[in-house]
């Protein structure tokens, strides 16, 4: 019987199976930034214990840094101590830093597969729950809470319980104006925010098989909002033609040697599943979420839901929470929602192909006048790209402010956030209550070429429309 990628991974990364039934999984990148590790070096320090493999963890600053003035001191102190806090920390233990002063800055899910950190079959751990990102390498990649930072710093082992695996299958081709984000948003819908519990999510079909790089790591980025630890696609020529020749990966006669390697650890044509979903790509359109989690989507040519259309009291009244919470009518349409700030960005969606389809839809255009616009690079080696392609000049002619990399205003713990009772229409991932800095803020997710439409009119727009 044929195995999938994640039980090949699993069985080549398990040290044992402990008394709990779980895996001692040993992990062969751990990656950290200044928000989740702190204190996990704080508690190796009391107990006297060192870093047993410093060279399979690599930093960088994303969550808390300024995009628009990053001069030190942070005019956030808190901001500035944990910032201090993760320097500190790397020099003591011999931990690699890419840090404000380096050209391989950027968010930590964007910098890991642009050097070549991300290779497929491995293991990787990161405290920050959009790790899925990686699988899109055929790795299997999860995020972890502070203590097992903590563990992973002192052992490169975690202790975790083995997943169920579920196919979906993403056929035919996705029409114009239509994009990863929306795939991914409508697997969610489908499939529920606890649908993923207990499972690792699998991505293939024609659909997914023609994706880019940055499109299936949008997709595995937000398996975590569909309730699966992991997502991944088993990689491919698509996948070895991105890693040729980045900073980490594997040179000459041994890049062909991990290809073959790479090959024979995706899913054998007779794996079984513990379940299958398929999903017909072409008649997919553009989403955006209405609600306050990222299932809360509907298309853009639909209406809100109304709770008196539900079978279930317990779907009713989730819905009118939500309703009630972003002030919008029941069976209303998405489109014409009105928008206060536009967020170009995030793990999700601040990719150098990102930010070039945002670009193709505001070029000559100007931000509606009450609209608030940013563009924010994921990463420096993603803005110095567009930057070079002229794409700055392009947001910054239509009224969008062209910031430096960071996490920004995808979940505000820096001074990119909303104000009040804003909406914004955003790349990102989460739309919760107070996700991007404002109690009473509003989120739509979206693709980045449907923000920048919100951009330019004001409102939620099909982007079919502006292409």
């Amino acid at each position: 019987m044929g195995q999938t990628l994640l039980q090949k991974v699993w069985d080549l990364h398990t040290v044992r199976t402990l008394p709990s039934g779980q895996t001692q999984l040993f992990i062969g990148l751990h990656m950290i930034h200044e928000v989740t590790s702190p204190q996990a070096f704080d508690m190796l320090r009391r107990r006297g214990v060192g870093v047993a493999f410093p060279g399979r963890t690599f930093a960088t600053v994303d969550h808390i840094v300024p995009t628009l003035d990053q001069r030190r001191p942070f005019a956030d102190d808190l901001a500035e101590h944990m910032m201090a806090a993760l320097e500190r920390n790397c020099d003591e233990f011999g931990i690699r830093i890419e840090g404000l002063d380096s050209e391989r800055q950027g968010i930590v899910h964007v910098i890991g597969p642009e050097l070549g950190l991300t290779q497929p079959g491995m293991t990787i751990a990161c405290g920050d729950s959009h790790t899925s990102t990686h699988g899109a390498f055929g790795a299997v990649a999860f995020g972890i809470g502070t203590s097992q930072v903590r563990d992973v710093l002192a052992s490169q082992c975690l202790a975790t319980a083995p997943l169920r695996v579920r196919r979906i299958s993403v056929s035919g081709e996705l029409g114009p104006g239509v994009y990863a984000k929306d795939v991914i948003l409508e697997i969610i819908a489908r499939l529920g925010v606890r649908g993923g519990v207990g499972f690792a999510y699998e991505y293939g079909g024609e659909a997914v098989g023609r994706m880019t790089m940055d499109e299936r790591m949008t997709i595995c980025n937000m398996s975590i909002e569909g309730g699966a630890r992991i997502g991944y696609v088993n990689p491919d020529e698509t996948t070895f033609a991105y890693l040729e020749g980045r900073p980490f990966a594997p040179e000459g006669d041994v890049f062909e040697r991990a290809k073959q390697w790479w090959r024979s650890m995706a899913s054998d044509p007779d794996a079984v599943y513990d379940d299958v979903v398929e999903i017909d790509g072409s008649v997919i359109e553009p989403r955006v979420t209405w609600g306050i989690n990222p299932g809360q989507s509907v298309g853009v040519s639909e209406t809100v839901p109304d709770p008196a259309s539900t079978g279930s009291a317990a779907d009713a009244s989730a819905i009118g929470e939500a309703l009630d919470f972003m002030g919008l009518d029941a069976g209303a349409p998405v489109a014409g929602t009105r928008v206060d700030v536009a967020f170009l960005g995030s793990c999700t969606n601040g990719r150098l192909s990102d930010l070039r389809e945002a670009a193709r839809i505001v070029r000559g255009s100007r931000v509606a006048r009450h609209v608030r616009a940013l563009a924010v690079p994921g990463s420096v080696k993603v803005r110095r790209a567009a930057e070079a392609e002229g794409l700055d000049e392009v947001f910054r002619s239509a009224g969008f402010e062209w910031r430096g990399a960071g996490c920004s205003m995808c979940l505000a713990m820096n001074p990119d956030r909303l104000n009040g009772r804003e909406v914004c229409a955003s790349s990102s991932n989460r739309n919760f209550k107070g996700r991007q800095g404002s109690p009473t803020g509003r989120t739509l997710l979206m693709s980045p070429a449907m923000v920048a439409a919100a951009a330019v009119t004001g409102e939620v727009t099909d982007v079919r429309t502006m292409l």
